[in-house]
């Protein structure tokens, strides 16, 4: 069954986003629920659906959303006679599973109106003379492996990257590139943690190292707070206070083995079933939002989306094609790297942001269809979204010309 234009997105909520430390993950869960019914125009008791991703399972005795936070949320907000409630885990790519999720069951008449999100509170505030123990703590959840050093998303992506490297001949300079087209689209959001500073390449390559061949400003921020998207059927958005983000394709993608052997994620297969259902192909896509833990990451999606050939996209970025004023508007808010990380909510909060044309001095010119992408584990999986500002496909839009080399992206 096809779920092409038949729900949208009509609430958006964001908390403050960074080194916050007003709730804690179930306090910013909460308020993301707040904030999206009121954007929505909605009140509590109009939510019949909650979908809720509690993080990963090692923060839970430090913090974040335990595993029962659907329930526990449920209690906390008084909400009532709810039709569907589940907690989902698919790292990264959640958020485009549980907007999925909630489409098939209000197409299917199983719910009305259904709330998803994902909040956090991964830091804490600083405590004079208290020393950090969680790298010890993370390192006993990766077992044999952490006992050698082999630990944490970083050493698994920077193995991957770095076989791309020697088989394509990618480089530190390419990966920068994309750090630093990423800062430009930050230093124009208001909401971006790095809005107020900029990146130049020389800035990226004196940064320091942490698992090479990544460094500092090859990795995502660490944020605390809390981002809920509501989903309903597309007549009622249409009703409500802002204008619907249709969705008009889904998809997963799930490759399985060894990403260091295979060199790519899950996107070649969750964007046929997504593309398919759109009615869509690379032509269409106006902007992308793509899940960003590392500069590499930005890398490989592109690649396996199609947008340039395998082992191409370092060149890709670095010709200035996803920065701004470039062919193919990429992270437009900053992303992961340079605005805020709450995992897949991330690219869906902006996406929904620029459909909308609310993101201000960074509103792209063309934003009829957007492609958003989550992944999570190591290359492990993968969901896409297709979001359109109708709920059929319009016209094919004109190709836009190459932004020129600058001395930043080279």
């Amino acid at each position: 069954m096809s779920l092409k234009g038949k729900c949208a997105i009509a609430g958006l909520g964001m908390t403050p986003m960074g080194h916050v430390y007003d709730f804690d993950a179930m306090g910013f869960a909460i308020e993301a629920v707040r904030l999206a019914l009121d954007d929505a125009g909605l009140k509590p008791s109009d939510l019949d659906g909650l979908l809720v991703q509690p993080g990963v399972a090692w923060r839970e005795a430090a913090g974040g959303l335990s595993w029962m936070a659907n329930t526990e949320m449920q209690e906390l907000m008084g909400l009532r006679d709810l039709r569907l409630i589940a907690t989902m885990n698919l790292g990264g790519a959640t958020a485009g599973a549980m907007v999925a999720y909630a489409a098939q069951s209000i197409a299917n008449g199983m719910a009305n109106a259904v709330a998803c999100v994902f909040a956090d509170d991964p830091l804490k505030p600083p405590q004079p003379g208290a020393s950090g123990s969680a790298g010890a703590a993370y390192g006993q959840a990766f077992g044999m492996n952490g006992s050698f050093g082999m630990f944490g998303a970083v050493a698994g992506y920077g193995m991957v990257a770095k076989r791309h490297m020697e088989l394509y001949g990618t480089t530190h300079e390419q990966f920068g590139a994309v750090a630093v087209a990423q800062r430009k689209w930050a230093n124009m959001n208001p909401l971006a943690f790095f809005r107020d500073r900029p990146l130049t390449l020389e800035d990226y390559l004196n940064s320091r190292w942490i698992c090479e061949p990544f460094r500092l400003l090859d990795c995502c921020l660490v944020s605390n707070g809390g981002i809920c998207v509501i989903v309903t059927a597309a007549e009622r958005a249409r009703d409500l206070r802002k204008p619907p983000v249709y969705i008009l394709g889904a998809g997963q993608g799930h490759p399985g083995g060894d990403p260091v052997d295979r060199l790519s994620c899950g996107a070649t297969l969750a964007k046929e079933v997504a593309f398919k259902m759109a009615g869509i192909d690379l032509k269409d896509i106006a902007l992308v939002q793509l899940y960003d833990c590392y500069t590499f990451t930005v890398i490989v999606t592109l690649e396996d989306y199609g947008f340039c050939p395998k082992g191409e996209g370092g060149p890709f970025v670095a010709d200035g094609h996803t920065g701004p004023g470039g062919s193919l508007p990429v992270n437009t808010g900053g992303g992961e790297l340079s605005a805020y990380y709450l995992w897949g909510m991330t690219p869906l909060s902006e996406a929904v942001i620029q459909m909308r044309g609310e993101a201000g001095e960074r509103q792209v010119n063309q934003h009829d269809i957007c492609l958003v992408s989550g992944n999570g584990g190591h290359l492990t999986t993968h969901s896409t979204l297709v979001l359109g500002k109708r709920p059929n496909r319009p016209a094919r839009r004109k190709p836009k010309a190459a932004a020129p080399v600058t001395e930043s992206a080279n």
